[in-house]
């Protein structure tokens, strides 16, 4: 069972600064990726055994609160994008992009380019499937060590870029910090509008990307978030005994 107080999530935005140098990988999670760790099992190794785990999700904040007696802060994917774009922006560096699409990729180097211009951006597009084939996942390696990065960002939805990243971490000539932070990539590009901060605030980004694409993600926030608490509650249980 994938369990919240074995994860050792980071405790805030301020935590992001207290990451160690060097190669790291960092992954998120949010209530969507905690019911599915609870039925796929290499993710769930994914994102206990990774470098950093970061709560980007209020369920996962209130669910730490409630279990745990801890309180944390909510650290979204992009707060980690912004926190560490602006610091590789300051000492200058390769930062690499893999993953969504080419025109989506085409949208982030344009954008990039006028916010970090100080940052050499690369990207790589790999094939659209479910399962990606040996080939496949060299050509992805060898797209990243060609560049070798300062940071890297994977962006192929959950669980598959965490699955990715961690089964192949060994091979990447990364020197820095790599993070799974999927949507942001849309974000940033301006292809998928991120709620405003009011939204935000009020841990009702959810709630906001529902009212926008109810027919995407009516399961996901609807049905998951019962699922969720329904997990949590099994968590609960599994505490007292």
């Amino acid at each position: 069972m994938f369990r919240l107080k074995d994860t050792g999530l980071l405790a805030s935005k301020a935590g992001l600064a207290t990451l160690p140098e060097g190669k790291l990988l960092i992954n998120t999670v949010n209530a969507h990726s905690y019911n599915t760790a609870q039925r796929d099992p290499l993710f769930a190794e994914a994102l206990l055994r990774g470098g950093a785990l970061i709560p980007d999700g209020a369920g996962v904040v209130m669910a730490m609160r409630w279990l745990y007696g801890r309180r944390i802060e909510r650290v979204a994917g992009a707060d980690l994008f912004d926190y560490e774009m602006a610091r590789l922006n300051e000492r200058g560096g390769t930062c690499f992009f893999l993953g969504s699409s080419e025109r989506t990729l085409a949208l982030i180097r344009e954008r990039a380019a006028r916010d970090y211009p100080r940052i050499r951006v690369a990207t790589y597009s790999p094939p659209y499937k479910p399962v990606f084939t040996p080939e496949d996942d060299r050509a992805m390696v060898e797209a990243v060590n060609a560049a070798r990065p300062d940071l890297l960002w994977v962006g192929m939805t959950a669980p598959k870029q965490e699955k990715w990243a961690y089964a192949h971490f060994a091979e990447l000539d990364v020197r820095g910090h790599a993070g799974t932070i999927g949507a942001v990539f849309d974000f940033y590009a301006g292809t998928v509008r991120r709620a405003p901060r009011w939204w935000q605030e009020h841990s009702l980004e959810w709630l906001y990307r529902l009212l926008r694409e109810p027919r995407r993600m009516w399961r996901r926030y609807l049905a998951g978030n019962v699922l969720f608490l329904w997990n949590v509650a099994r968590e609960a249980r599994s505490r007292r005994s």
